[in-house]
C-alpha cells in the first residue's frame, strides 16, 4: 500500500474512534495494551520453544499456507493495519495469538474502560476495518476456518479448566466487582460455598439462569401482548418490510429473504422487524415472544467478524452492522404459529457477533410453548435478537425506537416484558 493510502486509512481511524463501546475496552488505550501484551507472552513461548498445538489453528495454518486468495487478504490485512495501532506483525504471529486465546477463559476487569471480555474481537478490531480484512472475513474457506477455531475455544469454555477464572479474586468472575457490575444478585447461583460457585464451566457462568420472579411474563394469559425474547437493548424496529433489500447499504434495509433463507417469506412481506442488542453481561437465553407450536428450527451458518462498509470504521468490533447481520451472520431460525390467526406466525433469529459460535436450540418442531418459554441460548460472547412478525400483526411497539444514533446503546429491553401490542 502507498504511504498516502496508509496516511488515509490512518486518519479514517482516528475519526472513527472518538467512541469505543460493543464488546471492546472503553478506551482505545487499553485495546492496544492489551495487543502489546499478548505480543509479548507469543514473543516469550516461542523463546522456550513452545509450538502451536491447537489442532484448529494449525488447520487456519494450513488453509493459509495452501490457499493463495486467503493468504493474499490475510497478509494484506494485516499489512493494511496503521502502525500507530500494530502489534501483529505477519501470519505466523496470528496464529500464535489465536492458540494462546483457545487455551484461556477471559479475565474479570473492574474498569470498564480496561475491560477485554472478548478476546478475539480485540485481537481482529483493527484488521476489521481494513480493506482486505472485509474481504477476507467474507472469505467462505476463511470465514468456515475461523469457526472451527471458535468452536474448539467453545469447547474449552464448556469444560472444567475453564473455571481457573470463577474466583473471588481481583481478576476473578465471582469478585465482589464482578458480582456487582454483572447483578449476579439477579442470578441462580448453583452453590456459593461450592468450589466456583457450584458452575460447571465458564460458559455455564456466562448463560446462567435469571431468577424468575425479576423476569415475570407479561399478561401471561393474554396472547395479544408480546415480549421481548431476550434482555438487552433496542436497535430499531421497521415496519412494511420488503421481501428482498439491498441490506448492505446505508441505514441496513431489512431483507426478509436473506434474513429467514427463503423459508416463509410472503407470509411476512409488509411485516415488522424488531431487532434488539445483547451486551455480553445480559442474560443470554432467549425465550419465546408469543405462545404457540414450533413449526421450524434451523441453524443458518453464516459469517462472524463481518461488518456493512456503509457502516464506517467500526471500532466496536461489529456492532454498527446489525441490521447487516441478521441477513448474513451465523443465526438460528425458530418459527411459533399463534393460534390466532391475526399474529400468525412469529420467527425469533438469534444472531451471532464475533465471537459467538454457538447458538443452541432448547426445543424442536412440533413443541408447544407458552409465552415466556425458554428457546434456547449463546455461548459466550455478544449478539443480537430479530423478531419477524406478519402483516398486520402489530398493531404498535409499546418500547421507545432507539433514536441514540448507535445500535448498541438504545433504550433497554427486558426478557418477557411486553414490547408490542397485537391486533
Amino acid at each position: 500500500m502507498s504511504d498516502n493510502g496508509e496516511q488515509e486509512i490512518e486518519e479514517r481511524y482516528r475519526r472513527s474512534f472518538g467512541r469505543v463501546a460493543g464488546y471492546l475496552p472503553k478506551s482505545r488505550a487499553a485495546v492496544d495494551a492489551w495487543q502489546k501484551e499478548l505480543k509479548a507472552a507469543i514473543a516469550k513461548a516461542r523463546g522456550e520453544g513452545r509450538r502451536i498445538v491447537s489442532p484448529s489453528v494449525m488447520a487456519l495454518g494450513r488453509l493459509i499456507e495452501n490457499d493463495g486468495i486467503v493468504r493474499m487478504y490475510v497478509t494484506e490485512m494485516i499489512d493494511q493495519v496503521p502502525p500507530s495501532h500494530k502489534q501483529i506483525d505477519d501470519v505466523a504471529e496470528l496464529l500464535a495469538a489465536l492458540d494462546v486465546i483457545t487455551r484461556s477463559a477471559p479475565l474479570y476487569n473492574r474498569d470498564p474502560a480496561e475491560q477485554n471480555s472478548f478476546p478475539v474481537s480485540t485481537l481482529f478490531t483493527y484488521m476489521m476495518m481494513t480493506p482486505a480484512g472485509e474481504a477476507a472475513f467474507r472469505n467462505a474457506a476463511f470465514n468456515d476456518a475461523i469457526r472451527a477455531v471458535l468452536q474448539e475455544w467453545c469447547l474449552f469454555l464448556d469444560g472444567p479448566e475453564s473455571r481457573s477464572v470463577l474466583n473471588e479474586g481481583e481478576h476473578g468472575w465471582l469478585s465482589q466487582p464482578a458480582y456487582q457490575q454483572n447483578q449476579l444478585y439477579q442470578f441462580v447461583i448453583p452453590d456459593r460455598a461450592a468450589p466456583h460457585w457450584g458452575f460447571a464451566s465458564f460458559n455455564a457462568y456466562f448463560h446462567r439462569q435469571i431468577k424468575p420472579e425479576l423476569r415475570p411474563v407479561s399478561a401471561p394469559h393474554d396472547p395479544k401482548v408480546i415480549v421481548s425474547a431476550n434482555d438487552g437493548s433496542v436497535v430499531t424496529w421497521e415496519r412494511d418490510v420488503r421481501a428482498s433489500a439491498r441490506f448492505w447499504l446505508k441505514g441496513q434495509p431489512y431483507s426478509l429473504h436473506d434474513m429467514l433463507r427463503g423459508h416463509d417469506v410472503e407470509r411476512f412481506v409488509g411485516g415488522d422487524v424488531f431487532q434488539s442488542f445483547l451486551s455480553g453481561a445480559d442474560y443470554h437465553r432467549w425465550r419465546a415472544p408469543i405462545a404457540g407450536r414450533v413449526t421450524r428450527v434451523e441453524r443458518v451458518e453464516g459469517l462472524m467478524f463481518s461488518d456493512a462498509e456503509s457502516a464506517g470504521l467500526d471500532p466496536t468490533a461489529a456492532t454498527y452492522s446489525q441490521g447487516y447481520e441478521a441477513s448474513v451472520n451465523t443465526r438460528g431460525l425458530v418459527f411459533i404459529e399463534s393460534d390466532d390467526p391475526v399474529i400468525g406466525v412469529v420467527c425469533v433469529i438469534p444472531i451471532g457477533i464475533t465471537e459467538i459460535s454457538s447458538v443452541s436450540f432448547g426445543v424442536g418442531v412440533g413443541d408447544m410453548v407458552a409465552k415466556g418459554d425458554e428457546l434456547g441460548y449463546f455461548s459466550y460472547g455478544g449478539s443480537s435478537m430479530a423478531l419477524v412478525f406478519q402483516q398486520g400483526a402489530i398493531r404498535r411497539f409499546t418500547v421507545p425506537q432507539n433514536t441514540s444514533g448507535n445500535q448498541d446503546d438504545g433504550p433497554p429491553i427486558f426478557v418477557n416484558a411486553q414490547i408490542a401490542f397485537a391486533n
